[in-house]
């Protein structure tokens, strides 16, 4: 498509037809990645005959790599910057500093604005003078600190459970745990806006892979019912707070069909501790249920408690299981103790501070009620801290991302294939930190960008 084609023509209609040319290449890509090998890849070929294609032993060749360019250069006829690597130059709470300029901020999960909190800052710098800045071995060998077992410990007793185990990446726990406890022989079903850490993990595992819709706890238990017999362990994994949609399941629902049909149930709970609940407990604390009902509680240390990682809470045989066998915990260096101690004083102080939790809960209210009443369609979102704005397209939402932006608000876009095309979005972290004046001028620019969008 030339430049002389697209002149004379509507910007919203040379945005349909660039980004119609983009997914037509971007399918040819993909296609020309996944067509069968020749022939001669399955016989053994003379010297002279036999040529490695480029795309098997370079980089700019790789298939993804391909994708990536014509992403990037799609943008770029489209005139749109990269909202992506922009440098954040102090704390992320409920504003920020980019390139000088101080914006309100919803693109950070410091939902209690324990990040950059004295106390929690102090705890971290204290554990640097008496630990040093790494613990330099894997925990079982000897990088075990007082500091991993306190954090476990708050941990522990806060769902109610026997133990806990820490890990140094969110993403990695949930891969090495599922990875590790189950196999070729079991069943894994999920929803199908799950994490890809879980889906990350279920490969790893070897086990069969069933979604099902989107907090549908009947479609769950009509699968079970049919596949639960042909396979020995089953586990069920839903989320607290879903990332993306900032809705959350029917938990009491899904440990009824687990408990039916003697399988485990995984929550992970990244985005709904220190959310959830009239203290910040969680989904557990929001619908009242015991801790031991859910067998593995999962969740990151990144969000609500200010540090790095991930967790697994539950009964001991569990915790002891993958400190001794798991290979993300065995054989990776243990936490590093500045973020062991700034997670731990988070949760000392998120039982201290329930007020934290009741202005961020506030405040999600606020937004999506503001938000609703000048009809932006706010998709699932429940104004439990997460809260999306619909675009219909990528193009839109990268365009309203960069025009936000401008106006002192920095959000991110949300854009295929992280969610279908028509359903990109701009997503809304909230925090206990944000003021109502904020949120008023926020939904303002936000409706009259939609407007000229």
């Amino acid at each position: 498509m030339t430049q002389s084609t697209l002149k004379g023509l509507s910007a919203q209609f040379k945005d349909k037809l660039i980004q119609k040319t983009l997914e037509r290449r971007l399918q040819q890509n993909q296609a020309a990645s996944q067509a069968a090998p020749d022939d001669h890849f399955f016989r053994k070929p003379s010297t002279a005959q036999h040529t490695i294609p480029e795309a098997h032993y370079q980089f700019s060749r790789h298939p993804g790599y391909q994708q990536l360019r014509i992403i990037n250069e799609g943008a770029e006829r489209l005139g749109l910057k990269s909202p992506f690597f922009k440098q954040h130059e102090g704390v992320a709470g409920a504003t920020t500093q980019i390139a000088g300029r101080e914006l309100i901020n919803y693109g950070s999960y410091n939902y209690l604005g324990f990040s950059g909190d004295d106390d929690v800052s102090n705890a971290a710098k204290a554990a640097i003078d008496q630990y040093g800045t790494t613990v330099s071995a894997s925990r079982i060998v000897s990088g075990e600190r007082p500091l991993h077992r306190q954090l476990e410990r708050g941990l522990a007793d806060l769902y109610g459970v026997d133990d806990a185990i820490v890990f140094v990446s969110g993403h990695a726990t949930n891969v090495t745990t599922i990875g590790h406890l189950f196999g070729p022989k079991d069943l894994v079903l999920h929803d199908a806006l799950i994490h890809n850490c879980t889906l990350q993990g279920t490969q790893l595992s070897g086990a069969k892979r069933l979604p099902f819709a989107h907090n549908d706890w009947a479609a769950l238990d009509a699968l079970l019912s049919e596949h639960r017999h042909h396979f020995e362990r089953v586990l069920i994994v839903i989320e607290g707070i879903y990332s993306m949609d900032g809705d959350y399941p029917d938990l009491p629902r899904f440990i009824d069909i687990k408990r039916r049909h003697h399988a485990f149930l995984m929550v992970d709970e990244a985005h709904s501790l220190g959310v959830m609940g009239a203290t910040g407990g969680g989904i557990r604390e929001h619908f009242g249920i015991d801790g031991k009902d859910v067998d593995i509680w999962m969740g990151t240390l990144s969000k609500a408690l200010a540090g790095c990682g991930g967790y697994i809470a539950g009964e001991t045989a569990l915790v002891e299981h993958l400190k001794f066998m798991a290979p993300g915990f065995l054989y990776s260096v243990g936490m590093a103790p500045p973020l062991a101690a700034a997670s731990l004083a988070a949760l000392t102080k998120l039982q201290l501070e329930p007020q934290r939790v009741q202005a961020l809960q506030a405040n999600g209210a606020y937004f999506l009620q503001q938000a609703q009443a000048r009809g932006i369609d706010t998709g699932l979102g429940t104004g439990l801290a997460i809260i999306p704005v619909i675009t219909g397209s990528s193009i839109r939402a990268t365009r309203m991302s960069e025009a936000l932006f401008q106006r002192g608000i920095s959000v991110q876009p949300i854009l295929f294939p992280a969610v279908p095309e028509k359903a990109a979005r701009l997503r809304f972290f909230l925090s206990c930190q944000h003021t109502r004046a904020q949120i008023d001028h926020t939904v303002d620019a936000v409706a009259e960008e939609l407007a000229q969008h």
